[in-house]
């Protein structure tokens, strides 16, 4: 393909998506022209064309502009679509959206956030940070961060970040001055088919590590590493800063709960901060700003005396544990699609709510995902007073025989457990009686957000 300075003209197909829109955001503000496809229109759709980005929405090839000289696509376009078929007999260079984020951060010094869980939180806590710290960051997120209201943030300066997606093995695009390795829990077993190909393709995204860069992991992380890794890393000169045990590099400690808040210390090679606050629950959140506060360390250049004031302030993204309306019911929207993400949703839910009841409604998002994970869905799930099941959400995949929501309800002891059409949710919970109600899923299920919470103001009221 031309070398991407030279790209005049792009064309993304699935430019609704939360990493594609990101990266037509950045070429859009150097002056490239930006078109593409989507499915449908949506809020993020919207804003693309607010700021002068022509998306159409019906997969015809007569819909594709003439003079582009480069395509972006994201894995999730179904094989049967027209333009992209027609797109790649064309001549014109074709490529996934993790090659051109490569090819958009090969220049710059990158950290780059990955992990099963956590990455788009992290990411968005080092790029907020930093910025708090008087670093300049272009960042590319997989969610829109409250404190700038998007997904895309643009610096133009020599710091990049980048959350590095494992699905399809699209972090190994990447080469990052700092990599950060959240967690590396069984996922996407439709790509991956064993817990142990997904260890070895983050171990390839580790070893990905520019020469003399760092690797922060928690130690549960660390663990996992073979001694081959460990010497791949040692003839980098990469040096491994891990945290959350005695023995670590990194030390947080005098953890404490301070009503929805966590406050804790962070000590790292001398450096110490007290009593630091974060006003988001779940343990798993706080071992997040650990990893984040000790990227922006080794920037080298942080104005680290405004970092304490920087993790009391920073708010969170949308979609994750994001406190929708707080009336007499509380209602939370989250994310969450693996069972290690709901458990962490549930139980930083019963943290700031205990002695409430607490409906959740799940929707689970692909089949093969439910297939692979169901009983650790019902484990999760079982922890909720009562809980309410929508139909699986497919994405990209077709039904497959068998698989269905009743596979989760039918592994639960929790019998307060229903199965309901997505038409009719909220019919359903108008005959319930709860506290605290949590929307859970990666799909579709936020079309519902705004519907449930004019319903609450509207019972309030």
């Amino acid at each position: 393909m031309i070398p991407i300075e030279k790209v005049k003209s792009v064309f993304f197909i699935g430019i609704g998506g939360i990493g594609m829109s990101a990266l037509a955001r950045y070429l859009n503000t150097k002056n490239i022209k930006v078109s593409g496809y989507d499915k449908t229109e949506t809020q993020l759709t919207k804003k693309l064309v607010s700021e002068g980005i022509d998306i159409h929405y019906q997969d015809e090839i007569e819909n594709i502009p003439t003079d582009i000289d480069l395509v972006v696509y994201t894995p999730a376009i179904p094989k049967n679509h027209k333009q992209f078929n027609y797109l790649l007999d064309s001549g014109i260079p074709v490529v996934k959206r993790a090659k051109l984020l490569g090819l958009m951060t090969e220049r710059h010094k990158l950290i780059a956030v990955a992990g099963t869980h956590g990455k788009t939180t992290t990411s968005a806590m080092v790029s907020y940070l930093a910025i708090q710290c008087d670093i300049k960051v272009t960042a590319f997120l997989g969610g829109i961060a409250h404190a700038f209201d998007s997904n895309f943030i643009d610096g133009d300066s020599e710091w990049m970040v980048a959350e590095a997606d494992e699905y399809d093995r699209s972090f190994l695009s990447l080469i990052p001055v700092i990599s950060v390795v959240n967690s590396v829990d069984a996922d996407h077993l439709d790509i991956y088919g064993t817990e142990s190909a997904i260890l070895e393709s983050f171990a390839e995204f580790m070893c990905r590590t520019k020469p003399g860069g760092h690797l922060i992991i928690p130690s549960e992380v660390e663990r996992k590493l073979t001694p081959e890794i460990r010497e791949k890393l040692s003839a980098k000169k990469v040096k491994v800063v891990s945290f959350g045990s005695e023995n670590s590099e990194v030390i947080y400690s005098n953890v404490g709960v301070e009503g929805a808040s966590y406050t804790f210390d962070y000590e790292y090679e001398g450096f110490k901060l007290q009593h630091l606050k974060l006003g988001m629950p779940g343990i798993h959140n706080l071992k997040n700003m650990v990893a984040a506060i000790t990227a922006v360390l080794l920037t080298g250049s942080a104005s680290i005396a405004r970092i304490p004031d920087a993790v009391s302030a920073f708010s969170g993204i949308k979609r994750r544990f994001e406190l929708v309306w707080d009336g007499k019911i509380k209602y939370i929207d989250d994310y969450a699609h693996h069972p290690t993400e709901l458990e962490a949703t549930i139980s930083s839910a019963k943290m700031m709510y205990p002695e409430k009841k607490v409906l959740g409604v799940f929707q689970p998002h692909l089949f093969s995902r439910t297939r692979d994970f169901y009983k650790g869905f019902a484990e999760a799930l079982d922890e909720l007073d009562e809980v309410i099941l929508l139909p699986i959400y497919p994405a990209r995949e077709l039904p497959m025989e068998g698989v269905e929501s009743e596979m989760i309800a039918g592994e639960m002891k929790n019998e307060n457990v229903k199965v309901v059409p997505f038409d009719k949710l909220i019919e359903e919970l108008k005959n319930r009686k709860f506290d605290v109600l949590l929307t859970l899923g990666a799909g579709d299920i936020d079309l519902h957000v705004n519907e449930i919470k004019a319903w609450l103001k509207y019972e309030q009221y």
